[in-house]
């Protein structure tokens, strides 16, 4: 189809330059604004409602009659997912659509790496490109407001400017190769269940604070070309069109000059879609074979509907325009564009890519000695030792590409954790035990898991063999966590509970008792309750590490890698420690009639390690926490300056040295606190952070600049952000809870 479309535009133009009459739009050598308006005003209403809807599950038209190319949108944000039936979910059967999965967005967060970012963006570019995708329905940076939240894997965190510093370069990489970022799903979608039907109250401040900076930043800096509405509503308007959300903060605060294009079914209403910003719509009526018309696309909302409002005179032509002038600025940008570079799929580059970026995302989170076995920590392990290693658990053997919802991928390969540890520690004689049943599910959308999950013997069975396994063995890895089925890390469904599921407790707690050698690897998105904490030595969050999976695992457990991430989030003991759950705001209250739910964010700007500092609590595992197996020194801070203007910056300085025998990278994080402000402030916030890589011995300054805006917050009075004058402490450490060294400055 692509090739079709580009040979027309090759033939349509080739004519008029024989002609010596190129016309303006396809003139590339021409402002933007001046193509989009001569294409504009050549388009019929037929090709002006046509344009600004789909015409399959991922596609809309373009204008054929000028040569301009359908639209090709598919989903990310961690790989480009399967081709499907024109219009059915089903796989389209087709030999050439596999990918390289990059890890899920919480993993890039935990990078805390913005060069990572630009790297991912990069490459996943690449991978549409050979696709011939214009538009990759991604990235997500939703806050990270309850660890029960179904697709908190796929977004960045709790942190507002964390999730800003990384979405930015995500966008540039990405777009830099002529593939738009459609960033999602903006905003307010913190849950999945009933997510079409929940009505979010928020204060203005904690919206401005806390849930839209990500976006923001993704708009003013990163130049996104394109923003998907979310499914929820927002002061009772559902946000594919939604007037204050789209209208005022979109595209009038934020001069967003992209498309804004819905979540599929995310429109209710012509009327309201007309006015109220959305720009292009997906996925409502997907049903082509047996709703109304012949083509069910016909009768979206901003179909035939919308044609019809105009031909009776109910409505003008003038938010149609703005529409398609939004739309043909966005094909300029990517169909229209004849300098994109060509893509390439499945290179050794991006599986490079996918396993660097894993490798600095998997965080250490403890890492003791065993209890009676001396002082050394069991990480990380000895690949030259001939042991006995014993792998337990079904994460270690289940495909975590497959599943979750839209995120779902095919992929050329993806190495599984027993996979990796066996490659790696082929010294080694390694085993395996299953230990619990989770899933046995085959298939996903068309895509098979690969190694079969079918068990016939019972959990007594399963966890008899395990312990009778473990006894014998040098060390036991146990891989476990979430996956993505229902209700836990998936698209649809919240968790339903905080507790890790399939009784992996009891098998954990076992294995321990009978070898105290333990290593508890996680794979998953998000937290979860850990009440064997004191028994294991050793724990590693790996999320969904993609392709490179069992390989980026296995490194750091051998110390090829000396970990380095950090906690996008914090990791709570137990629910209570969580606003929204301490205060009874999740999941919210149906109205009269069941129709609508309306969940108040009671715990305003509060969330993550903000309410952990206000609660006075202590988490299992704070907001930007991670271990090494090296150790680093940090020196005391100091300022350039110890007061400044509204137009000045400030910047603080401070050594780091690596005091342990291995080369490793430490993250420098730098929150500020207000100490007198006419509003509640949280206690600190995050403002600047920076990772460095040091040589054993390795001394190097790190600075970190902030300046007004990292001082302000969003006044409701006014609608402004504002900074007050007077005095303010920068905080600077290694972690929300470990800011050793405190500068205190003043705001004239």
């Amino acid at each position: 189809m692509k090739k079709i479309a580009l040979t027309i535009l090759t033939l349509v133009a080739a004519i008029m330059i024989q002609a010596q009459n190129i016309p303006v739009y396809l003139d590339e050598t021409k402002p933007l604004e001046q193509r989009v308006e001569d294409a504009l005003s050549r388009m019929t209403l037929d090709e002006k409602i046509a344009i600004i809807h789909a015409q399959s599950k991922f596609s809309s038209p373009g204008v054929k009659r000028l040569g301009i190319p359908d639209l090709w949108t598919d989903d990310g944000p961690h790989g480009v997912r399967p081709d499907v039936l024109w219009d059915e979910w089903e796989q389209a059967g087709q030999t050439n659509d596999s990918c390289v999965a990059f890890p899920a967005l919480t993993c890039l967060a935990a990078t805390w790496n913005p060069a990572m970012a630009r790297i991912y963006g990069e490459n996943l570019g690449e991978e549409a490109l050979y696709r011939g995708k214009n538009v990759i329905l991604g990235p997500g940076v939703n806050i990270y407001r309850t660890p029960l939240g179904g697709r908190n894997f796929e977004y960045m965190g709790e942190d507002p400017w964390l999730a800003s510093r990384i979405v930015v370069p995500y966008v540039q990489g990405l777009q830099s190769k002529g593939v738009a970022a459609c960033v999602k799903h903006y905003a307010l979608n913190n849950d999945e269940e009933y997510r079409h039907q929940v009505n979010v109250i928020v204060s203005d401040r904690a919206l401005q604070e806390i849930y839209l900076p990500a976006f923001k930043a993704a708009v003013r800096e990163g130049g996104a070309w394109a923003i998907m509405g979310a499914y929820n509503l927002y002061k009772n308007q559902h946000n594919c069109h939604n007037e204050i959300m789209l209208n005022k903060i979109l595209k009038h605060d934020w001069q967003f000059d992209g498309v804004v294009i819905s979540d599929w079914g995310g429109a209710h209403n012509t009327e309201q879609a007309v006015k109220n910003g959305l720009d292009l719509e997906f996925g409502t009526w997907t049903d082509g074979l047996t709703f109304g018309a012949s083509n069910a696309y016909d009768n979206y909302y901003l179909a035939l509907p919308y044609k019809q409002l105009i031909l009776d005179g109910k409505m003008t032509t003038k938010e149609l325009d703005e529409k398609v002038r939004r739309v043909l600025r966005l094909h300029f940008r990517t169909t229209m564009n004849r300098n994109r570079p060509y893509g390439f799929l499945c290179s050794d580059s991006h599986y490079a890519a996918a396993l660097k970026i894993a490798q600095e995302g998997i965080v250490l989170l403890k890492n003791d000695a065993p209890k009676g076995k001396g002082t050394a920590p069991v990480l990380p392990l000895d690949a030259t030792k001939k042991q006995r290693i014993l792998v337990v658990g079904e994460n270690a053997i289940k495909m975590m590409t497959v599943g979750g919802g839209s995120s779902s991928l095919k992929v050329q390969k993806e190495i599984l954790p027993l996979d990796g540890i066996k490659e790696r520690f082929s010294n080694a004689e390694v085993d395996y035990a299953r230990g619990y049943v989770g899933d046995t599910i085959q298939s996903y959308n068309g895509v098979t898991v690969g190694r079969s999950l079918y068990e016939m013997r019972s959990n007594d069975e399963l966890l008899h063999e395990a312990v009778e396994k473990a006894k014998n063995a040098d060390v036991v890895i146990f891989v476990g966590g979430l996956n993505k089925s229902d209700y836990q890390d998936a698209e649809g469904h919240d968790r339903k509970s905080y507790d890790l599921p399939y009784a992996q407790n009891e098998v954990i707690e076992a294995l321990v008792a009978v070898n105290p050698r333990l290593v508890f690897v996680g794979i998953s998105g998000t937290g979860f309750v850990v009440p064997w904490l004191n028994k294991v030595p050793a724990i590693v969050q790996g999320w969904f590490v993609g392709s490179e999976s069992g390989e980026a695992i296995a490194s750091v457990l051998a110390g090829d890698v000396n970990p380095s991430g950090k906690l996008p989030f914090t990791w709570y003991a137990d629910l209570n420690q969580c606003g929204a759950h301490a205060l009874n705001a999740y999941p919210g209250v149906w109205r009269e009639g069941n129709k609508i739910i309306d969940e108040e964010y009671k715990e305003g700007v509060y969330v993550g390690y903000r309410w952990i500092d206000k609660q006075k609590v202590k988490p299992l595992f704070p907001f930007g926490y991670g271990l090494s197996y090296t150790t680093f020194k940090l020196g005391k801070v100091t300022a350039d300056k110890n007061q400044l203007t509204a137009d000045e910056q400030i910047s603080f300085s401070v050594s780091v040295t690596n005091t342990g025998n291995r080369a490793g990278a430490e993250t420098i994080q730098l929150y500020v606190s207000d100490k007198k402000a006419s509003v509640d402030r949280p206690v600190k916030e995050l403002k600047a952070f920076q990772k460095i890589f040091l040589q054993p011995g390795e001394t190097r300054n790190v600075t970190l600049t902030i300046g007004r805006d990292a001082l302000s917050f969003f006044d409701e009075t006014t609608g402004q952000w504002k900074a007050e004058p007077g005095a303010f402490e920068a905080l600077i450490g290694t972690a929300s809870d470990n800011l050793p060294s405190k500068c205190s400055f003043e705001l004239k």
